[in-house]
């Protein structure tokens, strides 16, 4: 049994299907070149620190409503995260769909799920065709095309779509390759052409200059004997040249032309601003205002869009009105400063993070009952002061009555002693 096959189990949904008529299809269905792009070196030095920041992402399961705000309550569902199939972990898997995504705007995941319903595995489809298909009943399919020419028909509501430039296509989103090839082309050429100056050995450089007719046999001779005796370095080779009468030397000067490497710069500039990247995240050279930027610019919205898509295809539309959601969340201060961490202190004292929590930025351990929220006796909430205010004045209001009281029957009191004194005196 083979991966196919173990993706999709006893399942076969080809049957009793058609094409599906989008509004900007031109019905060939859309293709892949992400493998071309990903031999480039520039290219992976531009995918891979946003590969490795998605890959950095912690993916929770989130449950909040009125009666309940939990963090993963169910068990199975974390566990599809953490480890999605027997061949990779969560943080794999976020690689891998974010290289995709950035190869070909387009990245696909399919949810294997149990017969229950429930999410089992996740596995990724790097195809390099993909059609849109429809059955009888309206459910749309995609049909991918694998490099080894096998094909895949799934449920579009199983898979997890990623997408980015979406804009003339109805499903998918525009491929960067009109964009990026000219560019790596011209690349390219210029590391060809730099090769070519450097290895040289092909060139003429001495010319021999014989003073008499001789037989072409005669001066290959010669020119032999000339690079044996002084062109080969040897343990036992000449040391000493020798004049030769016969010809006159002549060393030909070698073009060491090479294209200005401000071309080649430019280019790689212009393929750093289309990944949305620089010369110092990619060679992470960064200080912690330009890793936010980064973060906030390029790894937040694919960090929004992988939460929007995992909730909505993991979870049915009645689950997610329960307040179920997936969220995929990390610290970009992992590179701030040590005064900044520092600073972050003060949201322990007030309840915003735990201490196990921040000393998870400090790059430190947990602790024991480290993920308990705890709050300085001095910071208190509005609602709580009004209540403790409240209860003070009932207390007053309280005592001020007993002593009211106190008072009446004190009263009381003293006047039947007046009256028990009166008969007395008669």
């Amino acid at each position: 049994m083979g991966l196919i096959e173990k993706i999709l189990g006893k399942k076969n949904y080809t049957s009793n299907l058609a094409h599906f008529n989008l509004l900007n299809d031109d019905g060939e269905g859309f293709f892949t070149l992400g493998d071309k792009l990903f031999k480039s070196d520039v290219i992976r030095a531009c995918i891979r620190p946003k590969a490795r920041a998605i890959g950095k992402l912690t993916a929770k399961h989130i449950r909040e409503n009125i009666k309940e705000c939990k963090v993963n309550p169910d068990p199975w569902i974390i566990s599809v995260l953490e480890e999605p199939n027997q061949f990779m972990t969560g943080q794999m898997l976020q690689e891998k769909l974010a290289i995709q995504l950035e190869l070909n705007n387009n990245a696909f995941a399919y949810i294997k799920r149990n017969e229950y319903g429930y999410p089992s595995e996740i596995f990724p489809i790097p195809c390099t065709k993909i059609e849109v298909l429809e059955n009888k009943q309206g459910v749309i399919f995609l049909k991918f095309t694998f490099k080894t020419g096998r094909v895949i028909t799934l449920p579009y509501d199983d898979i997890i779509h990623l997408r980015q430039d979406f804009n003339d296509h109805d499903l998918f989103g525009d491929p960067p390759y009109d964009a990026l090839l000219p560019l790596l082309d011209l690349v390219d050429t210029i590391d060809d052409t730099v090769v070519q100056k450097t290895n040289g050995n092909h060139l003429i450089k001495w010319l021999l200059n014989f003073k008499e007719v001789l037989d072409q046999s005669e001066m290959e001779k010669n020119a032999t004997e000339f690079v044996n005796n002084y062109m080969k370095i040897t343990g036992a080779g000449v040391k000493v040249g020798i004049s030769e009468p016969s010809y006159e030397l002549e060393q030909v000067k070698s073009d060491s032309y090479v294209p200005e490497s401000q071309r080649s710069l430019d280019a790689i500039r212009r393929i750093y601003n289309f990944f949305n990247t620089n010369e110092k995240i990619v060679q992470g050279s960064y200080n912690e205002n330009e890793w936010n930027t980064y973060y906030e610019s390029v790894i937040d919205p694919l960090a929004i869009q992988m939460s929007n898509e995992f909730t909505r295809k993991i979870f049915s539309s009645r689950e997610r009105s329960s307040g179920n959601r997936i969220i995929f969340e990390t610290s970009n201060l992992q590179f701030a400063s040590i005064a900044t961490k520092l600073s972050l202190s003060v949201m322990v004292d007030r309840g915003s993070l735990t201490p196990n929590e921040w000393r998870s930025i400090m790059a430190f351990g947990p602790i024991m009952r480290g993920n308990t929220p705890i709050r300085s006796t001095t910071l208190v909430p509005i609602d709580e002061k009004e209540k403790d205010r409240e209860w003070e004045l009932e207390r007053e209001r309280e005592k001020k009555r007993e002593e009211e009281m106190k008072k009446c029957i004190e009263e009381v009191k003293s006047k039947e002693k007046e009256k028990e004194k009166k008969p007395d005196e008669k």
